[in-house]
């Protein structure tokens, strides 16, 4: 809003501006030796035109062209605007008659008197309809600016209940082992709640906070499954991993989904996941086994975070993010090339 009104405001002073270099343009660029004329036109004629077309010019831009020009009442603005421009065309004849009756004895000066009306009668046409497109143009990116907006949040909505629902039955898993770690896991918890209650809400986030997000959370799969999975787990970041912006909880639903297929129906299971950065561009990678006929029973749910994630890709990062999913008999592979900048 504010920027609407100092758009408005520069907008009014550039017109004042320009109208004001019109009208005491005979001052600018002659002299009172020659009657301050321009070319056969005496100054003071010429600012008293200028004000004729000044009304020409609103008149038409901001009454006629809104009002009349339109399917319905297109027969009664070429009336209206036949009825300014010979108006125009009057009153300046008569001005010429009581005050200069000198030019008119002129032939050659009524095309310098008469054209300019048509000429801003044109001007102001163009004006409106450039200013029409410009704000059709800024009222449409507002909208899709808010749709945008409208579905990040969705998705956003989406996948927080969805993670949380996979943690807490990694807390179940240990509450039932009676493991020492259920107290540091419950902190962990906490922290990544934390981070999806406050962190989340904005546009983006840094990348190290959304590392320090998936490091707790691979944390929490160490404590559940101890030696029983073998979790290869590689970060490689440096000093931009600070001040580079991520969309939040937008690498997290491949790693669940490496745990959520990569498990329980292998007799070893290994999942591998390496994050590295390098010249703003951030490379992901999840390697998980596979047993496609045993994760035919899983719930319908399990596909929400990757069609999520996918959404979220297309929306922010379009043209600046390779993904590639491959899938064999035994094993499932993820990964993701994104352009932070």
């Amino acid at each position: 809003m504010k920027i609407a009104v100092k758009f408005r405001y520069i907008s009014i002073a550039l017109h004042a501006l320009i109208w004001a270099m019109v009208l005491l343009l005979p001052y600018l660029v002659s002299s009172a030796a020659h009657g301050y004329k321009i070319g056969p036109i005496p100054g003071y004629f010429f600012s008293l035109a200028g004000l004729i077309h000044l009304f020409i010019f609103y008149f038409n831009a901001f009454f006629l062209i809104p009002r009349l020009l339109n399917r319905r009442f297109w027969w009664l603005y070429i009336i209206c605007s036949a009825a300014l421009i010979l108006g125009s065309f009057q009153l300046k004849y008569h001005m010429l008659a009581w005050w200069f009756p000198e030019v008119l004895k002129d032939l050659t000066a009524y095309k310098f008197v008469f054209a300019p009306s048509v000429a801003v009668f044109i001007i102001s046409i163009v004006y409106r309809k450039v200013v029409d497109k410009i704000r059709q143009d800024r009222e449409q990116q507002k909208i899709k600016t808010e749709q945008l907006s409208t579905e990040l949040k969705f998705l956003r909505s989406q996948i927080s209940p969805h993670f949380l629902f996979n943690v807490l039955s990694n807390l179940v898993s240990l509450a039932r082992k009676k493991s020492d770690q259920i107290e540091p896991s419950l902190i962990m918890l906490s922290e990544l709640m934390r981070y999806m209650l406050y962190e989340t809400q904005g546009k983006k986030v840094t990348l190290d906070k959304e590392i320090a997000y998936l490091n707790n959370y691979v944390a929490l799969q160490r404590m559940r499954f101890g030696t029983d999975v073998e979790i290869r787990y590689h970060t490689e970041i440096n000093a931009l991993s600070e001040t580079q912006l991520i969309e939040p909880m937008l690498i997290i639903p491949f790693v669940e989904n490496a745990f959520k297929h990569g498990i329980g129906y292998q007799a070893k299971p290994v999942i591998s996941i390496n994050l590295s950065l390098a010249n703003s561009e951030l490379f992901f990678e999840a390697i998980n086994q596979f047993d496609a006929q045993s994760n035919s029973s899983k719930d319908g749910h399990s596909g929400i975070g990757l069609a999520n994630v996918k959404s979220r890709l297309d929306l922010l990062y379009k043209d600046k993010y390779n993904l590639k999913i491959q899938q064999t008999a035994n094993q499932f592979h993820i990964s993701l090339t994104l352009q932070l900048i």
